[in-house]
């Protein structure tokens, strides 16, 4: 089988460095490098990607053995239809390590096409590092090496306005493109960059905040010989990834001009403020796997899929989901429900196996984070609690018992956690276990025994899970 190269495929033309892009990870691959695929595919947008490795240890090497080049397999559910694609990825152009090679690193600031700047360091990447210094070859801190860059190319182009770079990070962040532009702005403040640059990246260059949402298991491994039977070439990067995508960017009209996904079929919602989006996906599809998790598990469940195909536990889900969380989201129902349709869909997806065990990390700081405020938003609207979500909050506080039925439950949490829940539990008094559990601002930072009905209704909901177990316990409490 014929290795997987340009010169054995017959694509020596290279499209000029459009895009900068900071990580080299399965998730890029399968989710930025993918959208601009299909701009280059169908717009002729001839945007090449110059791939920088954003840590010392990194996959550059990789990549560049292959000319940049890997295949992309997409699998999911469409309204219950199986859908199964594959699509070569041929933008990226160049792979650079900073750490080995740091000119030609510098060499990209002095493109003439370069236009867009792309991220996802992970969550911790946009950090300010102190000690970061614009003499280091490079600096350690991503947002301290893209102002070493962009000050590259404000001096190399002195400091045309024309210059100037469209920056899209897509670290799972809020607000990530404001926060990396305030340690860039710190950044040329305590290197003494000037007055001149810092007007140059304040009007020059604009910063643009988002929400990306795939799945991406990455590399196939358990099932590589499976995938490598669909391939006339060795592929050692293949990337798996669900079918299901959307990315959503804040911007205007300069920015749709700029980036015309909408002659495409991606999901790419270019738009004025992303926050109704984000809560959006944080309440359903990330409030719906931290509310399944404890309920499912003691239910007897193992996956997600699981979960959602079960006649119970998927009835439970459903009514959470469209009678009480969308009922709280303030955006257009129809389109809520239809998102939380595609979200069953993805949980239904036969094609990942997505174990509630590995969801159970951190389920305190989570279910405050994603479920709470769904909680608290219908007490306001409707002048008592959802009865799904709250019955989920009493199989959470269960959870953290540690056992049930005579088995261990996966609880994955802090030192202070667990030994909260265990002195909590220690009581074998249901009330007291919800009033101090309700009580700990170290867990909700606020006390949740006054929000009105809430303790009465747990107290209710862990006897009854008590004397009945899960599915009888459920009738009971609602009854």
């Amino acid at each position: 089988m014929k290795k997987l190269n340009r010169e054995n495929l017959g694509l020596t033309t290279l499209n000029p460095i459009k895009v900068v892009q900071f990580g080299e990870g399965n998730f890029l691959r399968a989710f930025i490098d993918y959208a601009f695929q299909e701009l280059n595919d169908h717009l002729q947008f001839n945007a090449g990607i110059a791939v920088v490795q954003p840590i010392e240890n990194g996959m550059v090497n990789l990549l560049n053995e292959q000319d940049g080049l890997y295949t992309l397999f997409m699998k999911g559910l469409t309204k219950g239809t199986e859908i199964q694609d594959k699509k070569l990825i041929t933008n990226l152009v160049s792979g650079i390590n900073p750490y080995t090679n740091y000119n030609d690193y510098l060499a990209l600031a002095k493109e003439e096409e370069l236009q867009f700047v792309i991220s996802n360091t992970t969550e911790s990447g946009i950090a300010y590092v102190g000690t970061d210094l614009p003499s280091m070859q490079p600096p350690s801190s991503y947002p301290a090496k893209l102002t070493v860059l962009l000050h590259e190319r404000f001096q190399h182009f002195s400091g045309n306005p024309e210059k100037g770079l469209t920056i899209i990070p897509c670290e799972l962040i809020n607000y990530n493109a404001d926060t990396l532009k305030e340690i860039i702005l710190k950044y040329s403040a305590d290197w003494n960059l000037g007055d001149t640059f810092v007007n140059w990246i304040e009007n020059s260059c604009t910063f643009h905040n988002t929400l990306v949402d795939r799945i991406v298991p990455g590399y196939p491994r358990a099932e590589i010989e499976q995938y490598n039977q669909q391939l006339d070439y060795s592929d050692n990067l293949i990337v798996s990834a669900e079918s299901f995508f959307l990315w959503v960017i804040e911007g205007g009209d300069a920015l749709k001009a700029k980036l015309p996904f909408h002659k495409t079929n991606l999901d790419v919602k270019i738009v004025a403020d992303m926050q109704p989006y984000r809560t959006r996906k944080v309440r359903i599809l990330n409030g719906a796997h931290t509310a399944m998790v404890p309920f499912s598990l003691m239910y007897g469940n193992e996956t997600v899929k699981e979960t959602v195909d079960n006649a119970f536990t998927g009835s439970f889900i459903n009514k959470a989901i469209f009678d009480e969380i969308n009922e709280t989201i303030a955006m257009d129902k129809t389109e809520l429900d239809a998102f939380a349709e595609d979200i069953l869909d993805r949980f239904r997806n036969p094609f990942i196996k997505h174990n509630l065990s590995t969801i159970a990390l951190n389920s305190i700081s989570k279910f405050k984070v994603r479920v709470l405020p769904s909680i608290t938003g219908y007490v306001a609207k409707f002048g008592k609690v959802p009865t799904h979500l709250t019955f989920a909050f009493a199989c959470l506080i269960r959870f953290y018992q540690g056992t049930f039925n005579g088995k261990a439950l996966p609880v994955d949490d802090s030192l202070e956690i667990t030994e909260a829940f265990q002195s909590i539990w220690s009581s074998n008094n249901t009330a007291i276990v919800v009033e101090q559990t309700l009580a700990n601002t170290d867990f909700w930072e606020e006390d949740l025994n006054q929000i009105p009905g809430l303790a009465t209704a747990l107290v209710r909901a862990l006897n009854a899970i008590e004397e009945h177990g899960i599915e009888k316990g459920l009738s009971a409490f609602i009854q």
